[in-house]
């Protein structure tokens, strides 16, 4: 699958470039990914038109259920391959097999609107059934994607309980270079460090999308503010706070204050999430 995944994924890429329109269907504004809570409405849509042909309920009912699922299936399909365009490999052939098996639930359903449109309500019940079970095996694949292999989970670690309450003794000053980001460590934690003059950034080093390493990436200027972009898949964040700029992470990259002593010691400590 290998050779239709890549020319898939860089027309998706193509298509759709970084700004605003790929950071919306990433989910960026809202800070949470918006494939999965679109997903749960087509099908939800369809479950309960199928509950309503088995207990022979107005058929108007069903036929609006799956006009609705069917109608939000292209926003959710469009969140979906933007998402599945930024994952690794492993993943991406898993989203394929998820992707095709909702493309063939989602003709399944359509021919079964048709087809009570035109009267033929038995057929159009069984297709909606036959549409019911291949979509739930592209459900299925998609909890795989989540929960198995954490596409669109947050890789960032979650640094207020690995870190105790406190300020904690980093490194000395004079030994970051200047103007170029490095890694750190911080107990459990590798950290983003960056110093400019004197003053410092902390950031979490593993991008939120699949771990990056954000001490490798770029610093850029992006609407006059200063940010880094992860050398895996582009997501950028804003040095000021760690907030996304561009997905396709929707998480942020966690804070730390920071402060030096009078010794030249550079001191973190976790900031607000």
């Amino acid at each position: 699958m290998d050779k239709a995944v890549r020319t898939l994924a860089k027309a998706v890429r193509r298509r759709i470039p970084q700004g605003r329109v790929r950071d919306l269907l990433h989910g960026v504004p809202t800070g949470k990914p918006l494939h999965p809570p679109l997903a749960t409405v087509s099908l939800g849509c369809w479950m309960s038109a199928a509950v309503l042909d088995l207990a022979r309920a107005d058929p108007r009912a069903s036929r609006l259920l799956l006009a609705t699922g069917i109608a939000n299936a292209l926003p959710t399909a469009a969140a979906g391959l933007t998402d599945w365009s930024s994952l690794h490999r492993e993943q991406q052939r898993v989203g394929l097999v998820h992707m095709a098996s909702n493309v063939a639930a989602l003709g399944l359903f359509s021919a079964s609107l048709l087809a009570r449109l035109r009267g033929h309500e038995r057929p159009g019940r069984l297709l909606s059934f036959a549409g019911l079970g291949v979509g739930s095996l592209g459900a299925y694949l998609g909890g795989h994607l989540a929960y198995r292999q954490a596409a669109g989970a947050n890789h960032a670690p979650q640094v207020t309980h690995l870190v105790p309450l406190g300020w904690h003794d980093l490194c000395l000053l004079r030994d970051l270079p200047d103007g170029r980001p490095v890694a750190r460590r911080l107990g459990y934690i590798q950290l983003f460090v960056l110093r400019q003059g004197e003053a410092v950034t902390v950031l979490g080093d593993r991008c939120p999308h699949l771990a990056g390493p954000l001490h490798q990436g770029r610093l850029v200027m992006e609407d006059g503010e200063a940010c880094v972009v992860c050398p895996w898949h582009s997501s950028t964040f804003r040095l000021a706070d760690g907030s996304v700029k561009h997905g396709p992470a929707t998480a942020p990259a966690p804070m730390f204050e920071t402060r030096v002593r009078r010794d030249g010691t550079l001191q973190v400590r976790p900031g607000l999430t």
